[in-house]
């Protein structure tokens, strides 16, 4: 895909808030130390549309990004929040909750550390994205932490936890070296335009 414009559009708390526009939704889900916003900003190819803290977990709010007039990126609150009160934790719970609910929601992306098996958080996610029927793609992220023989092993270990089916789509990536990050983009825009077919 050659991304033409990205445009942050809004950071929404409801239903009411969200784009009207009924364009795909591409939502990126993972625990709060997982590095999602350094990944979406690796992905865009830009240093900061999505907010990159030294402390974990700084996305309170669902943040919509439109790529190429044509489709959302939906960065969501990360989960596990170490530093948030049982309060807030419910508070970000029937956020995320409502807007998964949407129909527009074409792809959930989950990150998870390559370096670590799936917890019970990354497990509720994963059954969570698999229950609401969308077409789920998990990025290990991290992966230029690990030698490709420690890859592969991690990559059949994370499967094993997740039992994951052949509709997944799985695959490592590195925000320092951008390993597969043209594979990234081919599938995401294999998934936007079956929208449109």
């Amino acid at each position: 895909m050659i991304l033409k414009s990205v445009k942050f559009i809004i950071s929404a708390v409801k239903q009411e808030d969200y784009p009207k526009d009924n364009l795909p939704h591409v939502v990126f889900a993972g625990k709060s130390n997982v590095g999602k916003s350094s990944f979406i900003n690796s992905l865009l190819n830009v240093k900061n549309i999505a907010r990159v803290s030294q402390t974990p977990g700084k996305t309170r709010l669902i943040n919509f990004f439109l790529i190429n007039d044509k489709f959302y990126f939906v960065d969501i609150p990360g989960y596990g929040y170490a530093n948030a009160s049982k309060q807030e934790i419910m508070k970000f719970a029937d956020m995320i909750d409502e807007y998964l609910q949407n129909p527009l929601i074409k792809l959930g992306v989950l990150l998870l550390d390559i370096r670590r098996l799936p917890n019970d958080d990354d497990l509720l996610m994963y059954d969570y994205f698999k229950a609401m029927g969308f077409k789920v793609m998990l990025v290990l992220t991290k992966s230029d932490k690990l030698s490709n023989n420690q890859k592969i092993n991690q990559v059949k270990e994370i499967k094993k936890v997740l039992k994951t089916n052949e509709f997944d789509y799985i695959i490592t990536y590195s925000t320092k070296t951008k390993e597969n990050q043209t594979e990234v983009w081919n599938y995401l825009e294999k998934v936007v335009e079956e929208t449109y077919e």
